[in-house]
């Protein structure tokens, strides 16, 4: 089966087609390289450079393709409530280029990048599919419009899609054979280990005053390659199912504390801090339910724990 990747050469994008091309998927990549990295993507994948915002770039990519893993989109939330006309066109104008072309096309199976910023707040935790969607960044806003857009085409024009919503992702291939770093990266642990390889002085940390064990966040965090088996998971999936909306995490939880202070373990590094005030918009808690994952995808997160996350990240910053 031959399969597009957009994004396939961002951070999670790479570690799909990784395992793509290991169980023998023909793989195409199509990706502007505005924060991926064309040494990620694996050598046994077609790249081609271009955009969802291109008719020529899509028309040319799923050319004999029989199903689309779509991971390319803007997600720093932050950035996308300063600037939400780009990510209204990249991520969804973009999207709806690619539905439309593959419908030119008869590309009818469709795995979708989503997120755990389509909930918002908690009310309930663990978060389980049911929970409502309001989310609190414009990020996850653009995301749950796609989800509801798929939900139209499906019925409209018969695409069977899965949306999978990611927890806080991490971790680097543990075989060793992704060692390209993230650019400008936002998240937590690549943050830590730029402060445990000296290229950052000192990181802050948002609030110390919440409502858990050691006053910081607490997060669910899921390993990347743990992420990539469940694309293609999804994919046979949609082989013989209709759509699915899943979450992917692990339904454990760390503070922001046990993580710098493992890395310090794992690294034997100082992790200089400080602490700042809280952000606007950050929950005290945030992790999953995974029952529906592992019932609909026969799926289990098999690298995310901490220690695995933060040792196979160490050893790409620590090069």
């Amino acid at each position: 089966m031959k399969i597009l990747v957009t994004g396939g050469a961002g951070y999670i994008g790479s570690h799909v087609v990784l395992v793509l091309c290991e169980q023998g998927y023909d793989v195409s990549v199509l990706d502007d390289l505005s924060t991926g990295n064309r040494e990620a993507v694996d050598e046994r994948a077609d790249f081609i450079l271009g955009s969802t915002l291109n008719s020529d770039d899509l028309s040319k990519g799923l050319i004999g393709v029989e199903a689309v893993i779509h991971l390319a989109a803007f997600k720093a939330a932050g950035e996308s409530m300063v600037d939400p006309g780009k990510y209204s066109h990249n991520n969804i104008t973009g999207t709806i280029n690619l539905l439309n072309a593959m419908n030119a096309q008869d590309v009818t199976k469709f795995v979708f990048s989503s997120t755990a910023a389509v909930y918002g707040f908690p009310q309930y935790l663990p978060l389980d599919e049911n929970h409502p969607l309001e989310p609190i960044n414009y990020y996850g806003f653009t995301k749950l419009e796609i989800e509801r857009i798929l939900k139209w085409y499906g019925e409209l024009k018969g695409l069977k899609f899965a949306a999978l919503r990611y927890f806080n992702a991490a971790g680097y291939d543990p075989r060793g054979r992704i060692t390209s770093l993230e650019n400008n990266p936002a998240n937590l642990l690549p943050i830590v280990m730029e402060v445990a390889s000296g290229k950052r002085r000192k990181m802050e940390v948002f609030g110390n005053d919440y409502d858990t064990k050691d006053g910081t966040g607490v997060r669910d965090y899921i390993h990347v390659s743990d992420l990539a088996s469940a694309h293609v998971k999804a994919l046979e999936y949609l082989a013989s199912n209709d759509s699915l909306t899943v979450n992917l995490a692990t339904g454990e939880s760390h503070s922001v504390l046990d993580v710098i202070n493992l890395a310090k373990e794992v690294s034997g590094k100082e992790i200089p801090y400080e602490i700042v005030s809280r952000r606007p918009g950050d929950p005290a808690e945030l992790y999953a339910g995974t029952n529906m994952a592992f019932e609909k995808l026969n799926w289990k997160a098999e690298y995310s724990d901490l220690r695995t996350l933060l040792e196979t990240t160490w050893k790409v910053y620590s090069r």
